[in-house]
């Protein structure tokens, strides 16, 4: 007479555990990239909204009979109408003079100048100055 098995053999419980470590060993990396990607997204997305509010602000200026590039707010809040990170670790802005800031990637230090007299906003050093410039 055949008894009614209730549960796995030790084999297939290992069998499976095998499988779930070999999927957790190639997931992992690619959800770190992942991470990294998207702060360069949203950095890159944030440089594209600042350099378009620099230009909007120029042409009221130029309504006004003001032929000069405005000054940007520490905080980019005379630029863009959505507050930037400026606290944590990774994926933040941070202000270090009137024209300079940071942009912090993965613990990489991104560092973005503001022309005043030509109306640039560039990335001019770090590893990831070509993917948040836009280049």
């Amino acid at each position: 007479m055949l008894q009614k098995r209730f549960g796995f053999t030790m084999i297939e419980l290992v069998f499976v555990i095998v499988v779930l470590g070999i999927l957790a060993a190639v997931a992992v990396p690619r959800l770190a990239a992942t991470r990294t990607d998207a702060e360069i997204s949203a950095g890159a997305a944030t440089v594209a909204a600042i350099r378009s509010g620099i230009v909007g602000l120029r042409q009221q200026r130029i309504l006004m009979g003001q032929n000069t590039w405005p000054v940007l707010n520490s905080d980019f809040s005379n630029v863009l109408t959505y507050p930037v990170k400026f606290t944590g670790s990774n994926g933040v802005w941070s202000n270090t003079s009137p024209t300079t800031w940071t942009y912090t990637v993965d613990g990489v230090d991104n560092n973005f100048n503001y022309n005043i007299n030509f109306g640039t906003f560039n990335c001019t050093s770090g590893i990831y100055c070509n993917a948040l410039n836009g280049t």
